[in-house]
């Protein structure tokens, strides 16, 4: 058991380094963003909304069609992979980096990595469902896909795309702060309370 979990780890690690190579030319931007999204300083969520808003309103104003707009992504995407290289050390000062950015990084990657290795599994277990029961996996997907189709039904889009995109972004600043976990353990605690109430009465 100890091998395999040295072995898992040592995977890790290694996956971790080759991806923490891959993206050395876009640390600072890494980090930069990393301070942002975890809410560094308090107006940092005001900013975030008010960019993610502004952007959505382009979108909306310019109204691009589904080509245009995935063209436009991808060549926003392969400038910056481009010029984020070349420009971000004149931007952010010096290459060198403090003992704690470099493990900020490390950790941004270790995070990246296991985030990835995550939906892998989760990906996995979806495929061993269809394999092992087969009807609960058809259920499932179907229900899923038609709640999906009627949310897209009832609402804008753009305006769901928005929503979600909002909330992917405020999620680690949530976290960091501890809101999720606060109003998790009340969910929690309520539950608890509901189902004790339940038993109480079929006593």
């Amino acid at each position: 058991m100890a091998e395999g979990d040295n072995k898992s780890a040592n995977v890790l690690a290694q996956e971790t380094a080759q991806l923490e190579e891959q993206l050395q030319g876009w640390g600072e931007v890494i980090l930069a963003g990393d301070q942002v999204l975890r809410w560094k300083k308090p107006w940092f969520p005001a900013a975030l909304m008010a960019a993610t808003t502004l952007l959505f309103m382009m979108i909306y104003y310019l109204d691009p069609s589904v080509l245009t707009g995935l063209s436009c992504s991808i060549m926003l995407l392969c400038l910056s992979d481009y010029l984020v290289p070349t420009l971000a050390p004149r931007v952010f000062g010096s290459n060198k980096w403090s003992s704690e950015q470099q493990q900020r990084f490390h950790e941004i990657c270790g995070n990246l990595v296991k985030t990835q290795r995550r939906v892998l599994g989760w990906w996995k277990r979806l495929f061993a469902l269809k394999e092992e029961k087969p009807k609960m996996y058809f259920a499932s997907v179907i229900s899923s896909l038609v709640t999906v189709a009627w949310m897209g039904q009832q609402v804008h889009n753009l305006f769901l795309t928005y929503l979600i995109v909002s909330f992917l972004l405020l999620l680690p600043g949530l976290n960091q702060h501890g809101v999720i976990s606060k109003y998790a353990g009340m969910a929690k605690r309520e539950i608890n309370k509901l189902l004790k109430q339940k038993e109480k009465k079929n006593e």
